[in-house]
């Protein structure tokens, strides 16, 4: 049987992450707060802002940026969007 959690982003019960997805206090959040189907959105929108917007992670800025991204995201807050990006419709 899978772990469920109270989904910060979706504001409602579903499958957790098998484990913390990052290290330390941050990672243990996430695996206590965030659902699997959040966490698969989210990198999937992160991979589209490091591309779209041509960042490093090598640059601490880019880090920074990202880390402040997936901190909206999650909590289902207003967040930055790859640019021309249009969502597909259901």
């Amino acid at each position: 049987m899978s772990r469920t959690v109270f989904c910060r982003r979706y504001r409602e019960q579903l499958e957790g992450l098998e484990r913390p997805p990052l290290p330390g206090p941050k990672g243990q959040d996430i695996f206590e707060h965030v659902s699997k189907k959040a966490w698969q959105e989210w990198q999937a929108q992160q991979t589209m802002l490091i591309n779209e917007k041509h960042l490093s992670l090598m640059d601490p800025a880019a880090r920074s940026y990202l880390q402040e991204q997936m901190t909206k995201f999650l909590a289902g807050e207003e967040y930055d969007q790859a640019e021309g990006y249009v969502p597909p419709s259901n």
